[in-house]
């Protein structure tokens, strides 16, 4: 690797890390992501700082090419975030689900009480407005 490319990659691999701080302190990612993020991040601030790194994990295990290392290496991080964002979402599924429940069940108390507060705040109601327009009539 080349002193630009070096210089490319660290100045990207810095960028990344510092936007992803920057949108935790302004509340738009939230801690628990982040996580990810920033573990990614020093990753390749890491490959970018220290340039035999991905030399010594390919010899280690026995790969010859070592950028097919890198690539495996993305390639379990991609599965590892997608489990992950996976069970978030199962979770977030069976939240909205017991909230459904719980505003039909409030919907329907509602109604109820609707019902029972109009027959039972004036009874009879109909029957007097009937009576005292005839006797207004008839008076």
């Amino acid at each position: 690797m080349t002193n630009v490319v070096q210089i490319v990659a660290v100045a990207v691999s810095a960028s990344l890390l510092v936007t992803v701080i920057d949108l935790v302190h302004r509340r738009r990612l939230r801690e628990e992501y982040a996580f990810v993020w920033l573990i990614g991040a020093l990753g390749l601030l890491g490959l970018a700082v220290w340039r035999n790194s991905l030399d010594l994990v390919a010899r280690w295990l026995g790969v010859y090419y070592p950028p097919a290392v890198l690539l495996l290496a993305v390639i379990l991080a991609v599965f590892i975030v997608s489990l992950y964002f996976s069970v978030v979402i199962s979770k977030q599924r069976q939240q909205i689900e017991r909230l459904v429940e719980e505003l039909a069940l409030l919907e329907a108390d509602v109604r109820a009480s609707r019902t029972v507060a109009s027959t039972n705040v004036v009874p009879n109601a109909a029957g007097e407005r009937q009576q005292a327009a005839g006797d207004a009539h008839l008076g």
